[in-house]
């Protein structure tokens, strides 16, 4: 599968016992995709095909298993999503459909899940009740506004934190630095925040343990602080390689246009948020820019959320109304600590790729509504145009949506 094709040389990510087959292999899928499942409430949980009224559909798709759809190694087989059934699969298990909802009579059987619909695991942009509940929502909200990053947590504890200058760092005598290296640190949040050289360049393993020099810190002395940033990156395509113990990954190795100047780029944290500096603004949006050569990409600066990215720079309008490359692929999301609530960017870019509607909920929904939003995504066009004009269609399911709503009103 294409998700995959970084990590395929290390086969024993998935293959974690010879000749143990489906079982084994399920154990692997489960440990790295069964948390995404559970946080999407998966629509068909490995329950639904266990009970026994169901026992002549597994019959035909054995859905308790991962591997009855995902096959690997099959590219001749293999369709969007990594998906090896034939495309109207679904009738499988709802060939009655059009009988049971007469609304859809007529449809063709490959659609379901290509028509803004039906996603098979993860349908919480999509259930009926979402849909009614954001109907009448207008294209763009009063308050286009994405969450704003906080430190809730450090605030709380009011810990005295002193603020560090060019003078107070404790890079080791006889260490040559360029200037320029310091005076980035120096205006930096971590400067600000009391982080110094050694923090990170030779991080306490413990209380006892000896401080040793690095050089080239890698994403381990990132992780003392920024621990779900961390985890999210080795999650993602940027760092799964690096996760499985393999050379961390190169714009060459991906399966996307890349530009050409960027071939032999090595990923890890320090490529996106420069070393020193850690310019968040810079790896929103350069940073992707400086890899990614696709028409989606090449698009960005001159489209809509391009234009109010560049308006927030300069200051033209309020902080969280500009849209970066971060703010749809690395959205910002709550997180409960302490008690507090947390907002954190998730590193994990695979979360909202595919299907894209995945996107819906933590990241379109902050400026539009949904009804604009899913036919937005559903338009390859304007995707490749990164949203560079109106949607085509209005969708289907929400006209659906109201007509059931009406009907049941009438009751």
């Amino acid at each position: 599968m294409s998700g995959h094709h970084q990590i395929e040389i290390a086969c024993v990510v998935c293959h974690t016992e010879p000749y143990g087959g489906d079982a084994v292999l399920q154990s692997a899928c489960v440990e790295c995709h069964g948390e995404a499942l559970k946080a999407a409430e998966d629509s068909h949980p490995k329950r639904l095909f266990t009970d026994p009224r169901n026992a002549d559909r597994v019959a035909v798709v054995d859905a308790r298993r991962c591997v009855a759809c995902h096959r690997e190694h099959r590219p001749g087989l293999t369709r969007a999503m990594g998906v090896t059934v034939a495309d109207d699969h679904c009738f499988y298990c709802h060939a009655e459909i059009a009988n049971e909802r007469p609304s859809h009579r007529g449809f063709a059987p490959e659609g379901c899940a290509s028509a803004g619909c039906h996603n098979y695991h993860d349908n919480r942009a999509l259930y009926e009740d979402f849909l009614v509940k954001h109907l009448d929502e207008p294209e763009t909200l009063p308050q286009a506004l994405l969450p704003r990053r906080n430190w809730a947590w450090v605030e709380q504890k009011k810990q005295p934190v002193r603020a560090l200058t060019l003078a107070d760092r404790d890079a080791p005598q006889g260490l040559t630095v360029h200037p320029r290296v310091a005076e980035d640190w120096a205006y930096t949040g971590h400067a600000r925040g009391g982080v110094n050289c050694t923090d990170c360049h030779a991080p306490k393993s413990s209380e006892t343990a000896e401080r040793v020099w690095r050089d080239r810190p890698d994403e381990t002395a990132c992780r003392e602080c920024h621990r779900d940033e961390v985890e999210g990156f080795a999650r993602g395509k940027h760092g799964m390689r690096r996760a499985q113990g393999l050379p961390p990954l190169r714009p060459a190795d991906a399966r996307q246009p890349m530009r050409a100047a960027a071939q032999e780029k090595t990923l890890g944290c320090v490529s996106c948020h420069k070393a020193h500096r850690f310019d968040t603004r810079h790896a929103a949006v350069e940073a992707c820019l400086g890899c990614h050569d696709d028409a989606h990409s090449r698009a960005y600066r001159a489209s809509p959320h391009g234009r109010l990215w560049e308006a927030e720079l300069a200051g033209r309008d309020a902080p969280g109304s500009g849209v970066s490359c971060a703010a749809c692929h690395m959205p910002r999301e709550a997180h409960k600590r302490e008690g507090l609530t947390v907002i954190r960017v998730q590193h994990n870019q695979n979360r909202d790729l595919r299907p894209n509607e995945k996107m819906v909920r933590s990241v379109c929904l902050n400026c539009h509504g949904l009804g604009f939003s899913l036919a937005a995504l559903g338009s390859p066009r304007l995707v490749a145009r990164n949203f560079a004009g109106r949607p085509p269609r209005h969708l289907r399911s929400l006209r659906m949506a109201r007509a059931r709503l009406i009907e049941a009103n009438k009751r």
